[in-house]
């Protein structure tokens, strides 16, 4: 078994040793929207090069929790934080912490695709045009990149500049994946990406992410418990705002210690 010590650097514990392989640490988090408690005491470690799953019940809290990794809770009136998220041993929660950069560190990719009224070539380098990078040779290497990551490059190859909103739903959610990736994240949040989608397209996203997580951290929020049993090394259970359970899927699904979790998986509730 791996050692665990305490180190105290400048006043404060640290856990040092397996602590610094996690790429995503959130110790006892809590928010609030005005007077309601939404998330209650949240503490997960999330290693590099992984896929983690929210699973839950509407309303239970785990988009919410997705949605602090990279900050879009802010804007919510009444939102409020305590406790701490960190990313590479960074507090992105800190007053010097810049959104917009943290924003590059951490890509999102929402339910339903949302490609811009623009070409393909166009919103796959979108987030670096409006960052300043202008070089024709640069964007077409960014673009082909990223788009060969997202499995779509050799179905759109030759039709760059068409408009993105011609694509079907898969392919446009497979372009909103290279729209993430042309920024160079590191942490890539996942908002029940493929349930707006059929079964072929379904499978291609599920692909897409066993693939990317050789390069990337993925945290998928989904509704489909098979699809977190078939995708994810680690699966987290939310129910009204806690954190029940947190494992290797595997026993999430085949042993869990909680009969809450038990109970959700079987479908007695949710």
């Amino acid at each position: 078994m791996a050692l665990r010590y305490i180190c105290v650097i400048a006043g404060k514990k640290r856990l040092s040793g397996n602590y610094m392989s996690y790429k995503l640490t959130a110790d006892h988090v809590n928010v609030w929207y005005g007077n309601f408690h939404a998330l209650k005491d949240i503490s997960i470690r999330v290693r590099p090069n992984t896929v983690t799953a929210f699973i839950g019940p509407s309303g239970c809290g785990k988009s919410t929790f997705l949605r602090l990794i990279n900050r879009m809770n802010d804007y919510i009136d009444g939102f409020r934080m305590e406790g701490h998220i960190l990313i590479d041993e960074k507090n992105i929660y800190a007053k010097r912490v810049r959104v917009e950069e943290l924003r590059k560190e951490v890509g999102m990719v929402f339910q339903k695709p949302n490609p811009f009224p623009k070409t393909i070539f166009d919103n796959v380098v979108y987030g670096l045009t409006i960052r300043g990078v202008k070089d024709k040779h640069t964007l077409e290497e960014a673009c082909e990149s990223s788009l060969r990551q997202a499995a779509l490059w050799d179905e759109v190859k030759d039709n760059l500049k068409k408009s993105a909103l011609a694509l079907s739903g898969g392919q446009q959610q497979r372009l909103c994946i290279a729209r993430t990736l042309a920024v160079k994240p590191t942490v890539i949040l996942m908002d029940e990406p493929a349930s707006a989608l059929d079964p072929i397209s379904t499978a291609k996203i599920e692909d897409l992410i066993a693939e990317l997580k050789q390069h990337y951290t993925i945290i998928i929020v989904t509704h489909n418990m098979q699809q977190a049993a078939r995708i994810s090394d680690r699966t987290a259970f939310f129910y009204l705002g806690e954190l029940v359970e947190f494992d290797t899927t595997v026993n999430i699904f085949t042993a869990p210690k909680e009969e809450k979790t038990q109970s959700y998986i079987t479908g007695r509730f949710g």
